[in-house]
Formats: C-alpha cells, sequence, structure tokens
C-alpha cells in the first residue's frame, strides 16, 4: 500500500498513514456530534505504528474528553485529527475528513446510534449499533 497523507485545515499538522485501512465508522455519541459540529464523527481505524505526524506537532492539542478518550486537534485551526482510546493503546482513530485524497475504504457502519441525534435520520443501509459492535473483530 501505498502511503496516506493528512492534514488539518491550515495545513500546520499533517501525518502519513502507512497501513491499509481495515475499519471505518461513523459515531453517533453526543462528543463526536459536538466535536465535529455534525451529526456524526466519521473515523478509520489505524495501527499506532503506522500514523507518523511529518509537521506540526507543536501545533497539536489533546483535549481528555473522557476517562479513556483524549481529542487530538490542531489548536490553530481546530481541525479534528483523531481519537485516541486509552483501553486500545496499539490503534488510533482518524477522522477520515483529515485524510487526503480517495483512500480504499471497507464498508462503513454506524456506531452509538443509541444515542444519536433525535433529528438525524439514518437512510444508508449500512449496518447500527446501539453503543461499540460487540466482537472483536469490530464488526
Amino acid at each position: 500500500m501505498d502511503k496516506l497523507s493528512g492534514n488539518c485545515e491550515c495545513k500546520k499538522v499533517s501525518f502519513t498513514l502507512s497501513n491499509e485501512i481495515t475499519y471505518f465508522s461513523h459515531c453517533h455519541c453526543s462528543q463526536c456530534r459536538r466535536c465535529h459540529g455534525s451529526a456524526f464523527g466519521s473515523y478509520v481505524e489505524i495501527e499506532r505504528s503506522s500514523f507518523e505526524y511529518t509537521s506540526g506537532v507543536n501545533n497539536i492539542k489533546i483535549f481528555p474528553s473522557s476517562k479513556l478518550c483524549e481529542r487530538i486537534f490542531c489548536k490553530d485551526c481546530g481541525s479534528n485529527i483523531m481519537f485516541i482510546n486509552k483501553a486500545i493503546p496499539d490503534k488510533y482513530y482518524v477522522s477520515i475528513g483529515v485524510i487526503n485524497g480517495n483512500p480504499k475504504l471497507p464498508e462503513a457502519h454506524h456506531i452509538f446510534v443509541g444515542s444519536k441525534a433525535s433529528w438525524d435520520k439514518i437512510n444508508d443501509g449500512l449496518k447500527q449499533y446501539e453503543e461499540y459492535p460487540i466482537n472483536n473483530n469490530n464488526e
């Protein structure tokens, strides 16, 4: 696989991903809705070892949004780069919107639909989970 690149809106923070993306989800929890300013946040799961900052490490701000999760964003433009779940330390959850180009993606699914916004209607036919998917394969 060729490396993928990504950056924040002001381009001060940039990164590369070197592994294939095997997990893609749309999270409807209240934290993701607020952080993205939308009905849900869309993330790809990647191996921590495949993520590398190429610029802007000093522009990163970390917000501990819960006991387990940290939200990573650009302190200048506010772009949501990723979140880290401390319970899964070898994975990063990168916001798909900051990845450049058209990466090859697996089929997505919706998570935390039990707490989705009342005004949001999911009409795409993708699998939906009340919280996290049940099994360890993230399906």
